[in-house]
C-alpha cells in the first residue's frame, strides 16, 4: 500500500489533527482512561474527542481526513470506533518526504 505524500502534508496541515497523530503515538500515557489496550485496538473516538474539547462531528471529521491519508487505521467493535496509528504508512510517508528535500 503506497501513501501520497501530498494527501499526507494535507491532512497534518491542521494544528488538531497533527496533535491527535501526535499523541497516538503514545496512547497509553495519553488516553490513560481507556479500558481496552489503546495499543491493541486503538483509542476510542469519543475519548479523542473529550480530550480535544472538540465537537464530535469536527473529531470524526479531523480522523477520517487521517485515515483517508493513510496515517491511522480504525476498527469497530459494537458501537465503538477505535482509531490508531498506522505506522508503515507513517514511517514510508517520512521516505518519501526525505527523499523529496
Amino acid at each position: 500500500m503506497s501513501i501520497d505524500v501530498n494527501d499526507a502534508l494535507k491532512a497534518l496541515d491542521n494544528p488538531a489533527r497533527l496533535e491527535i497523530l501526535a499523541k497516538l503515538k503514545d496512547p497509553r500515557k495519553n488516553y490513560p482512561e481507556q479500558e481496552v489496550d489503546p495499543e491493541q485496538v486503538g483509542v476510542c473516538v469519543s475519548i479523542i474527542q473529550e480530550q480535544s474539547g472538540l465537537s464530535q462531528s469536527t473529531i470524526s471529521l479531523y480522523l477520517t481526513a487521517l485515515q483517508r491519508a493513510k496515517l491511522v487505521t480504525s476498527q469497530r467493535i459494537g458501537p465503538w470506533t477505535y482509531y490508531k496509528r498506522d505506522e508503515a504508512n507513517i514511517a514510508a510517508f517520512l521516505k518519501q518526504l526525505h527523499g523529496l528535500i
